[in-house]
């Protein structure tokens, strides 16, 4: 085998086993996962890179345990219900497609093994603005932004464009109002202090150059 191919195959292994470790999922669990992604990968692609065109966020890396409770809230109804939420009514049907937990665990373990991909920005922003902002959201979402399961607040190192779509969501009640949804309910006042499109972009700004 050529060094080149021997090194492409040690990589890939290291990453595997990176991604095992980091989930907490077996060898099983993560194949599993990866056969029920196919569909997801429709959308999101087949390295969990979002496409905007698609309305589907970047979600390779994310923690398992988010990606879990996100796919139980629209299997619930908790999202995806709301008649302005195109991309939420689009994704509900996909979670239904999961038969039970165990589907759910697995797919989430498979995601959080991906690694993370390198996100463009494509909105305007002044981050040096949005930084103090920003303070209201490190309360839960840390000072890097990287998420607190305690809080059940995510990692917001995420597409900008699906961000700022997300807080129109919660601004606009279309997201944070369901009463299955008890985050998302406490995160809508957040949302709420930020007046602008203008402010949000500046947060969203500031929350990417911290993934640099």
């Amino acid at each position: 085998m050529h060094s080149t191919n021997r090194r492409s195959v040690s990589t890939l292994a290291l990453l595997v086993c990176a991604g095992v470790l980091a989930t907490g999922a077996g060898a099983a669990d993560l194949e599993r996962g990866e056969a029920l992604f196919t569909l997801c990968s429709q959308c999101h692609g087949a390295d969990a890179a979002g496409n905007e065109a698609y309305l589907a966020p970047a979600i390779a890396g994310l923690d398992a345990w988010y990606v879990a409770a996100q796919l139980r809230l629209f299997r619930k109804g908790g999202r995806g219900t709301h008649f302005d939420d195109l991309a939420g009514m689009r994704m509900r049907p996909m979670a239904l497609t999961l038969r039970n937990e165990e589907d759910v665990d697995a797919v989430a373990a498979y995601v959080a093994s991906l690694p993370r991909v390198a996100l463009d920005r494509t909105l305007d922003g002044d981050p040096a603005k949005g930084k103090a902002s920003y303070a209201v959201c490190a309360g839960c979402h840390g000072m890097d932004a990287t998420g607190n399961k305690g809080v059940m607040a995510p990692s917001l190192h995420n597409s900008d464009w699906y961000l700022f779509r997300q807080m129109q969501n919660y601004k606009a009640g279309v997201r944070g109002t369901n009463p299955v949804d008890n985050f998302g309910m406490a995160m809508r006042p957040m949302a709420m202090t930020l007046p602008t499109d203008e402010a949000v972009k500046n947060v969203i700004a500031y929350i990417m150059s911290l993934s640099k």
